[in-house]
């Protein structure tokens, strides 16, 4: 009976599309252990060096010596400094065409919400995934439990008399997809919630840093045109 009642031998038993349905969310919960495995460093990742980059920018030193250092390796930027290495170079291209602070601070702008858009789609990146596992897991889990259910009481109209022992392997075996549907989508929902808001406020001081930023280019335009018309 114990024998009988093991989880190997339950599944090695049960019906080939309640096998299919374990198999398919042992696989989804292997894929999303390994997303947020992935999506855990790239986020920790992307905080640290939003901090590292802020830190350095706010310190007071020159923002042509910190371009100076960052264009360079413009293809390897990510994030914030990546934001910023658009929007200072969209500047100085501006800058040198038109005499019109408008324009110059609006085509800035554009080219760090462009940016932005791109990092956002990286950063989100199979976020989606962890959803669908999530809200999805439980219901194909009770999908390969109904089934098996009925394999079981239509296995009981072949014999005259029914005993617990007959039927309680056939509804064990179809309890593991229901166990195995929440072991998968637990952690997808408890890791979705949680890189959701990490993204949220990565984004958000992203956002912050666009318009300090242009804050800082508009009043440097502007002291710039000031000057050269006291000059003149």
């Amino acid at each position: 009976m114990t024998a009988d009642l093991s989880l190997i031998h339950l599944i090695a038993n049960a019906s080939v599309l309640v096998q299919v349905v374990m198999a398919l969310l042992f696989l989804a919960s292997i894929l999303s252990w390994a997303v947020i495995y992935g999506k855990s460093r790239q986020l920790n990742l992307a905080k640290k060096e939003a901090d590292r980059f802020e830190e350095v920018f706010w310190s007071g030193g020159d923002v042509g010596d910190i371009y100076k250092n960052l264009h360079p390796r413009r293809d390897e930027l990510k994030g914030m400094e990546r934001i910023f290495e658009a929007g200072l170079s969209e500047y100085a291209r501006l800058h040198r065409q038109t005499r019109d602070p408008e324009s110059v601070i609006s085509g800035a702008q554009r080219a760090m919400r462009t940016t932005l858009a791109r990092e956002t789609d990286e950063i989100e990146a199979n976020l989606s995934f962890l959803a669908t596992v999530g809200s999805t897991s439980p219901y194909v889990g009770l999908f390969g439990t109904v089934w098996g259910i009925m394999n079981s009481f239509r296995a009981l109209g072949n014999v005259q008399q029914a005993t617990l022992s007959m039927v309680a392997p056939g509804i064990a075996e179809a309890l593991i997809a229901t166990a195995m549907g929440l072991f998968a989508a637990i952690p997808a929902v408890i890791a979705y919630n949680r890189f959701a808001n990490q993204v949220n406020r990565l984004l958000s001081s992203y956002d912050n840093f666009i318009e300090e930023f242009s804050t800082l280019l508009q009043r440097q335009i502007y002291a710039s045109k000031e000057k050269k018309s006291q000059v003149s």
